[in-house]
């Protein structure tokens, strides 16, 4: 199971995903940062919501394990499940394979800014502002 920094992750949303990384992003509120990534690398099988609240991180249960392991040919390195709150009547369900997991604290802006401190940096989609 994966252990969190201590701090205020309530909001999360995917922050980007291709065929080699999947990058949730958490905060206290997304609008302008977020705070926390969980990085995976080289993702190999995805459940999980584009957005969502105050997640619930557990081990897999043995059925989880299985279901993933026959459906990707192997045991995954890294298997990560969680419950979260993304807007329905019931808990949705998280469920993520990858080959590695790195879990990154920094300020991540949402927004264009200038004169970036050390550790601070942009999300992937904010772009430039026009000359």
């Amino acid at each position: 199971m994966i252990r969190l920094p201590e701090g205020s992750w309530w909001d999360w949303d995917v922050v980007a995903w291709d065929t080699g990384l999947l990058r949730l992003g958490a905060g206290h509120d997304l609008s302008y940062h977020h705070n926390l990534e969980l990085v995976f690398s080289n993702p190999v099988f995805v459940m999980c919501p584009t957005a969502f609240h105050d997640p619930t991180f557990r081990e897999p249960a043995p059925d989880e394990v299985r279901m993933v392991s026959r459906q990707v040919g192997e045991t995954p390195a890294v298997l990560v499940a969680f419950e979260a709150d993304a807007g329905g009547a019931e808990p949705a369900l998280g469920l993520i394979a990858a080959g590695q997991l790195d879990i990154v604290q920094g300020t991540v802006f949402r927004y264009w800014r200038e004169n970036l401190a050390v550790g601070e940096r942009l999300a992937p989609w904010v772009r430039l502002p026009r000359a």
